[in-house]
């Protein structure tokens, strides 16, 4: 399984969003500042994630949640 997350940051209240195949694991590295583009905005909490069959999938909707009609779509039905 491949997962899509959205992380919101407690210090800013903004939102990441990523692609994993271990979800605990990588959520773990966000918050121990181990992610490169996520580090300055630790500690996350886990606001959505949802579960694909494969790495294609996920990326696909991955990048539709990181588009303006996904980031509607974000706001109105995920979180």
């Amino acid at each position: 399984m491949h997962y899509v997350y959205v992380l919101k940051s407690l210090k800013d209240e903004r939102y990441y969003i990523g692609t994993t195949g271990d979800l605990r694991n990588r959520f773990r590295e966000h918050n121990a500042h181990e992610g490169k583009h996520s580090r300055s905005k630790a500690p996350y909490a886990l606001a959505w994630y949802g579960a694909f069959k494969n790495r294609e999938l996920a990326y696909m909707f991955e990048r539709y949640l990181k588009s303006s009609s996904g980031f509607a779509f974000r706001n109105k039905h995920l979180i």
